[in-house]
């Protein structure tokens, strides 16, 4: 069973048959900025969550107002780019990727920077009629490090990904869904909902079959 005592993140089993893991960010104050620990404990949640055989999908979300608001800049900026770029500080960023259970996100309110980085890593993005999504980093003079630049060229194309990685310009929940960001929009009090349904109906599949299609998706 997964553990409770996080401090930025809320973890529990949900669903009809307890089979779908639910993470949700939980750090209201800071929009959900990803700081280094929120970043650990969401890794070990999901760890946790693709070795337990109860779980057949995980869902990733936020609150109505963010889901994530970005990486947490005040852990960054007393460094140098050069310290931050050495440092590794994405190092552990994209361990969920590595994760052979689906995870869908459910994205209300922001998904800015890291955090458009973060749902861009999970397999299915859900959003909220008023989610935003966008990469503003040039705003503050950096670039997307996350992957942002490589997963949103390739999912919706490179002239949009260009003019909004060059402008820092953020994207409606219609406009995700029209370029292909995301599957489908709903209201925001319905989103997670919606989402637990989704990952129901993706448990009621074989788990190794759904480990097989994603990594032949993902391939």
């Amino acid at each position: 069973q997964v553990q409770q005592n996080y401090e930025f993140i809320k973890v529990e089993t949900t669903g009809e048959k307890k089979n779908v893991g639910l993470i949700t960010l939980n750090r209201p104050k800071a929009l959900n900025a990803l700081c280094n620990k929120l970043m650990t404990e969401l890794n070990d949640a999901v760890a946790k969550f693709d070795t337990d055989d109860s779980v057949s999908a995980i869902i990733l979300t936020g609150s109505e107002k963010a889901f994530a608001a970005g990486a947490d800049i005040k852990e960054m900026q007393n460094n140098s780019y050069s310290q931050t770029i050495r440092g590794n500080f994405l190092a552990h960023w994209d361990a969920i990727t590595r994760v052979s259970k689906p995870v869908i996100a459910a994205v209300n309110g922001y998904a800015l920077g890291g955090g458009c980085e973060l749902a861009m890593m999970c397999d299915i993005i859900y959003a909220g009629d008023k989610a935003r999504f966008g990469q503003p980093e040039i705003i503050i003079g950096t670039i997307p490090g996350a992957g942002g630049t490589q997963r949103l060229t390739r999912v919706i194309g490179k002239s949009k990904a260009m003019e909004m990685v060059l402008t820092g310009s953020q994207i409606t929940a219609e406009e995700a869904e029209k370029s292909g960001l995301v599957s489908k929009v709903f209201p925001a009090d319905k989103l997670v909902a919606e989402a637990v349904k989704l990952g129901e109906l993706i448990g009621s599949h074989s788990q190794l079959i759904v480990a097989m299609a994603k990594e032949s998706v993902n391939t």
